[in-house]
């Protein structure tokens, strides 16, 4: 089955965002509780590229099919969960990478890496981590998973901010979210 990637943000409203998301069917790792453990021998590095045995993984849509899979768990552990197996794999720092921003109505949009997207919200919470020189901003995506903003990502964000006023703050979904490290 070809994959028809979402359209580019600047061309969606809001509501055309949110049906995208909706329409995004996901497994149910919720419901599963394998018995099986392992680990994967997958590495998802800082900057979002996913490597098997030392290898980069090509194939985008192997890299999409196991982010469905992915969930961390009140440990910090990443797992890829199937219903037969449950298999480790290390993050080292994000288990995924926003590569776009944009403000449409009252909610900020994100595109992920795996071409999935988020609008920012209560489901979706921003925070702010690092120091002011140099902060980092993390988004909520699913079951503990988060997303870091890349750079030209963050300065979009960034722009959204300094147009509300020099509070460094941002607001989506009726929730108003710092880019300044606590």
């Amino acid at each position: 089955m070809p994959y028809d990637p979402p359209p580019e943000l600047a061309s969606l409203g809001l509501a055309e965002i949110a049906e995208q998301v909706a329409q995004r069917k996901l497994p149910p790792v919720e419901e599963w509780d394998p018995a099986n453990e392992g680990d994967s021998a997958m590495r998802i590095a800082a900057d979002g590229t996913w490597y098997h045995d030392g290898g980069k993984i090509r194939r985008q849509a192997m890299v999409r099919a196991f982010a469905g899979l992915l969930t961390r768990d009140e440990a910090g552990i990443y797992w890829l969960v199937t219903p037969v197996q449950k298999l480790s794999i290390a993050v080292e720092d994000a288990a995924f990478i926003a590569t776009d921003c944009r403000l449409v109505d009252d909610g900020i949009a994100l595109r992920l890496n795996t071409d999935e997207l988020v609008i920012v919200g209560p489901d979706h919470a921003l925070r702010a981590e690092g120091n002011r020189e140099a902060p980092a901003i993390y988004c909520h995506v699913r079951r503990g998973c988060e997303a870091r903003l890349n750079r030209s990502t963050y300065e979009q964000l960034a722009q959204i901010a300094l147009a509300r006023g020099d509070d460094w703050t941002v607001t989506s979904r009726g929730e108003t979210y710092s880019l300044l490290p606590a």
